[in-house]
């Protein structure tokens, strides 16, 4: 399964540089101030928690507990509802997507309350 945390992880690495590229060189312009700034808040987000993915591919090398693969989940989930949310909203400007970021943000949070656990549990 850790195989699959890294390879998700890479992936979500390279759309992460991939957006935050495109956001600067070809939305800059197109966006107003706000929704650029809506924007790269997406990069950094998306961007943290592709990096929280590779930790959970570590740490599942050094146990077994499924709270990490849940944690892995719940950041990969949280990228597409917070990220993705954030991305659509900035080019959009439709707000009612705006809804589904405190989603994704409760799932970040959920999946470091889940690393925290795994790791609680270890030292037990």
């Amino acid at each position: 399964m850790n195989l699959n945390w890294v390879q998700i992880g890479s992936l979500l690495m390279f759309l992460a540089v991939a957006l935050g590229a495109f956001g600067s060189h070809a939305l800059k312009s197109k966006l107003s101030p706000h929704y650029f700034e809506v924007f790269q808040t997406g990069v950094l987000y998306h961007f943290i928690h592709a990096f929280a993915i590779f930790l959970v591919a570590w740490l599942g090398t050094q146990s077994d507990d499924p709270n990490i693969q849940f944690a892995g989940v719940a950041f990969l989930t949280g990228i597409v509802f917070f990220s993705g949310s954030l991305y659509l909203l900035s080019i959009s400007e439709v707000k009612a997507i705006a809804l589904f970021t405190p989603i994704g943000g409760l799932l970040f949070l959920a999946g470091w309350v889940l690393l925290f656990i795994s790791r609680y549990k270890g030292l037990q």
